[in-house]
């Protein structure tokens, strides 16, 4: 099996989506889809970095984030994904018994792997913030990107808090091309 390589050696903004495990509807309680939106603000703020815009379904995720220092992707990837698997399988056990009693002991919450899509133009943010937030309407669970709760699109649309901070990083948010590298 081909590896890919992460590219985090510049300061680009990364599309990144991960999936649960064996695509598990870990993710459809709301409390579940809030324990990923808090540790994804609480990571984000512990490494100064940016949220460009996420959405969170039953089996998914997406998201776009920015660093103000390189190589900070991985080790914020490794641990917003612990921390929300031990809050996860924590909320299942305690809440959610007989769906948890069917999942073997040994299964983790998310597949092992991330995909990453590095990011370095004002309209590939913009193409990658259409595709995110259209993922509920495709799916056939709101009629509009806003009206699904669990997304930036609000944000977007009425400056409507979404749960954490939305910003872009400097030198995007103006010009076409991402000018810090």
């Amino acid at each position: 099996m081909v590896r890919r390589r992460i590219e985090d050696e510049e300061k680009h903004v990364h599309f990144l989506t991960f999936s649960c495990y064996k695509r598990r509807q870990f993710l459809e309680p709301d409390r579940a889809k809030r324990i990923v939106i808090g540790h994804l603000g609480r990571r984000l703020a512990m490494h100064n970095g940016l949220c460009l815009g996420f959405v969170i379904m039953s089996d998914h995720i997406h998201a776009m984030v920015w660093f103000p220092e390189v190589l900070q992707l991985a080790p914020f990837m490794n641990k917003w994904k612990d921390q929300t698997s031990l809050a996860l399988k924590s909320l299942f056990q305690e809440q959610f018994t007989g769906y948890w009693s069917q999942i073997p002991a040994d299964d983790p919450v998310w597949q092992a792997r991330y995909y990453d899509f590095n990011i370095w133009s004002r309209d590939k943010v913009e193409e990658k913030l259409n595709y995110m937030h259209l993922n509920p309407v495709r799916a056939g669970l709101v009629e509009r990107a806003i009206d699904w709760k669990w997304s930036s699109a609000r944000w977007y649309e009425d400056q409507q808090s979404v749960g954490i901070p939305i910003s872009w990083p400097p030198g995007l948010e103006d010009g076409d091309e991402f000018a810090v590298r």
